[in-house]
């Protein structure tokens, strides 16, 4: 049973905008007027850059969806520390964030386009969008409008970003505690078919797994002989933090159902990966989806990033439109 999959995206848009009350704010074309070639920019430079670093185009996605689980989407996952306390990029979940350069050329672009109208919110949506569609992703609508927020704090990164380590229970809840159901944790997780992950973020599952140590300690929801590949090519020692690997060997550039393939064969990196097919649902969702034409995962995915991305959004007076998307504007 696939959630929602026949109707088309544009009416799944509509709906999605009375997800809250700020949401309902946002809007397609929102700088028709004030910026009128404010998401051409955003999509040709995505164009021009993300064929030689494909790689990037997961970054984005992971930034985009690290900065609406922390205060919404209003790009506080970009902002530098200040004042001597931390800020969310400095969270262990966000160290391995890339990209925030590729944000911040976009920004100087829009800048001198149009100063001070452009939010660094709606450029990491769009950007995030774009550059799925350029490595041959889906497309989804994004209604802009998103304004900027101005706190960021490494404490809520750390407390509110799902872990790779969660079970189906604590993962659900996390979605919920975001206005978002099962159907989004399913599909949004799909998104590590461009994913890379470094050893150190699954190596318990291959050395330490109840505590005792060593080889024999691996989880035994993860397939053994992929375990003991996982040992003896990529992680030959529990302390490596920084080899990294394909989260989906051989098409980890490709937005493709493989990563669902290897989470049905036990093969996902994360237990969060694992966790999907501990619930009878979600389970049932990921293999109807594996068997269906690969635009309905498209859609299904489209239409969760569009949820992910209204998640208690700034609009009208709320936040500021920064000027640099690392640094809160000064008044």
């Amino acid at each position: 049973m696939v959630r929602m999959v026949v109707a088309p995206l544009v009416v799944l848009v509509a709906a999605a905008a009375v997800l809250g009350g700020a949401t309902a704010q946002l809007r397609d074309g929102f700088y028709e007027h004030s910026c009128p070639r404010a998401e051409q920019i955003v999509k040709h430079y995505t164009q021009q850059h993300i064929p030689h670093a494909p790689s990037v185009a997961a970054t984005l996605l992971r930034t985009h969806f690290h900065d609406c689980f922390v205060r919404g989407c209003d790009a506080s996952v970009l902002l530098n520390a200040t004042g001597g306390s931390e800020a969310e990029k400095d969270a262990a979940p966000n160290l391995t964030l890339r990209g925030f350069g590729f944000i911040d050329r976009i920004k100087a672009l829009l800048e001198e386009e149009c100063p001070g109208v452009v939010s660094c919110a709606d450029i990491l949506a769009l950007a995030a969008r774009d550059s799925v569609g350029v490595i041959g992703g889906p497309f989804w609508k994004v209604p802009t409008g998103r304004r900027d927020g101005t706190v960021s704090l490494k404490q809520e990164a750390l407390d509110q970003i799902p872990a790779p380590t969660m079970n189906f229970t604590e993962l659900l809840q996390s979605f919920h505690n975001k206005s978002l159901d099962l159907a989004d944790l399913v599909w949004l997780s799909g998104a590590h078919t461009i994913g890379i992950a470094h050893c150190n973020s699954f190596s318990e599952r291959l050395y330490n797994f109840t505590g005792r140590g060593g080889p024999g300690d691996a989880d035994p929801s993860l397939d053994p002989l992929y375990a003991a590949n996982l040992r003896r090519t990529k992680c030959p020692t529990p302390t490596d933090n920084t080899t990294i690997v394909e989260m989906d060997p051989g098409s980890f550039l490709t937005f493709d159902l493989s990563y669902y393939r290897i989470v049905l064969k036990r093969r996902g990196l994360f237990q969060s990966d694992a966790a999907l097919i501990t619930d009878a649902a979600a389970k049932a969702d990921i293999e109807s989806v594996v068997n269906a034409p690969p635009e309905v995962f498209f859609q299904v995915f489209a239409r969760s990033m569009v949820r992910m991305g209204m998640i208690d959004v700034k609009t009208g007076s709320e936040g500021e439109i920064r000027k640099h998307c690392a640094l809160v504007n000064n008044h």
